[in-house]
């Protein structure tokens, strides 16, 4: 990029951090951090391109500036734990908000197209969940027991290897970004037809309802949490895909840095999930009205996290940002 086009692009932006800089003696952490992270990109991009430039000169001057206001505040800062979740992840799951409508479409539409092909035929059932698996729910709704399988397993082993799975799938939706976002949606709208075919399993044999009071007691926040990192998949491979002003291999970096953020905020998600499924997920005979309030519980905790803890972050967390 020419280093006029540089300038143009940002000097409005830098204009606005200099003045609040100049005007307030007291900024917020949060509006001060927005200003570090900012300027110390511009300056590394500069600095790669333009060393000798006079922009590169201001930019470094003006992120010293901003350095010595954030480490003069030093010994009152929060530890790195409360931080990550008081200041970091609300701000990157509200930069998050467009990719995470993406990949709730993507993973709907394998839904739909799940639900459509097993509809239409009777051997897609069995091609996407397996035989096995197959045959031993038709003889659970057989003996009156259709959500059987889940009480298949002692629950400490059935947490571990649930838990587990539901990380790998997560790690998976989020790792295969890489490949340009392609493979996050690919790994998306292979759940969702899972997720279709599953309910429609189900539909079939007249047990929709039994199967959605009781599915849905984990898979609420287990579901949530691998849309989100599937959402964590796509803006890393949008980093690859449209680096903006920087060059590409510094603009992944800063998407997988994003990415990453967002997935290990969901571990909370997947052990809660992977208790659920293990311990109560297999109660079926609790009351219609339990299973409701669980469900009900575990939609508030995930509407929180995304509606929520978002706007404990006060700033625009859109503005001026290249990626």
């Amino acid at each position: 990029m020419r280093q006029g086009t540089f300038i143009k692009l940002h000097e409005e932006k830098w204009k606005d951090f200099e003045v609040s800089l100049k005007n307030s003696q007291a900024l917020p952490a949060d509006r001060l951090s927005y200003i570090y992270v900012h300027l110390t990109e511009d300056l590394a991009y500069a600095q790669g391109r333009y060393p000798e430039a006079q922009v590169t000169q201001y930019l470094n001057e003006l992120t010293v500036n901003v350095h010595a206001r954030v480490y003069s505040n030093k010994p009152e800062q929060q530890s790195r734990f409360i931080t990550f979740w008081k200041k970091e992840v609300p701000l990157e799951l509200a930069r998050a908000y467009p990719y995470i409508g993406y990949s709730f479409l993507i993973l709907i539409t394998g839904a739909f197209i799940g639900m459509l092909s097993a509809a239409n035929d009777a051997t897609f059932i069995r091609l996407i969940l397996g035989d096995g698996y197959v045959n031993t729910t038709i003889q659970n709704i057989q003996n009156g027991d259709p959500m059987g399988i889940y009480k298949s397993m002692p629950g400490i082993d059935m947490f571990v290897f649930i838990t587990f799975n539901n990380i790998r799938v997560a790690l998976l939706a989020f790792a295969m970004g890489i490949f340009f976002s392609i493979g996050t949606g690919y790994v998306l709208f292979q759940n969702g037809v899972m997720l279709g075919v599953f309910h429609y399993l189900f539909f079939k044999y007249n047990m929709l309802q039994e199967a959605l009071f009781t599915i849905w007691i984990h898979g609420t926040l287990e579901i949530s949490a691998i849309i989100i990192a599937g959402a964590a998949g796509l803006i890393m491979g949008n980093g690859l895909l449209f680096p903006g002003t920087y060059p590409r291999l510094h603009a992944f970096k800063l998407s997988a840095k994003r990415g990453l953020k967002i997935v290990l905020s969901l571990i909370p998600f997947f052990l809660v999930a992977g208790f659920l499924e293990s311990f109560i997920t297999r109660q079926t005979e609790w009351s219609v009205y339990i299973k409701f309030f669980i469900i009900l519980v575990s939609l508030s905790l995930t509407i929180f996290y995304l509606l929520i803890l978002p706007k404990t972050n006060n700033h625009d967390p859109g503005k001026n940002y290249a990626l």
